[in-house]
Parts: C-alpha cells; sequence; structure tokens
C-alpha cells in the first residue's frame, strides 16, 4: 500500500511539474508577441546568427546617423 501512494504521490508531481513546464514554453515562444525593444528604443535582434548581426549593424549606423545635442558648455 505503501509503494502504491509513492507511486501515485511521484505521478501526481511529475503531472504539476509537466503542465507548468508546458506553460513556460508557450510563454517563451509567443510567435505573436512584438521583438523585445531595448531601452533606447531600438528592437532586439532576433532570428538566425547572421540575421541577428546584421540587424545590429544596421541599428549601429542608424545611431551613428543620429545627430548629437549641441551645448554651449565651452570651457
Amino acid at each position: 500500500m505503501r509503494i502504491v501512494f509513492g507511486a501515485l504521490s511521484l505521478l501526481i508531481v511529475l503531472a504539476i511539474i509537466g503542465v507548468l513546464a508546458k506553460k513556460q514554453l508557450g510563454a517563451v515562444s509567443g510567435a505573436d508577441a512584438p521583438p523585445p525593444q531595448t531601452t533606447q528604443g531600438v528592437t532586439a535582434p532576433t532570428g538566425t546568427p547572421q540575421q541577428q548581426v546584421d540587424q545590429v549593424k544596421q541599428n549601429v549606423e542608424k545611431a551613428l546617423q543620429q545627430s548629437r545635442p549641441v551645448t554651449d558648455d565651452t570651457k
């Protein structure tokens, strides 16, 4: 009887862990979610490694082309 309760409780724990893992994996792989954004408003790279490299290059070039604010602090 003790073995039956042990096996049954083990199966219940494994089922709970399986359900939680499935929920977590479903939340992570949400294909409908928009791409994550950084604090600067630049879209974080997604896709294959080569696409990530290209996206980072484009974002860096875009950031370099923006004009810097002119300050009157000349000492």
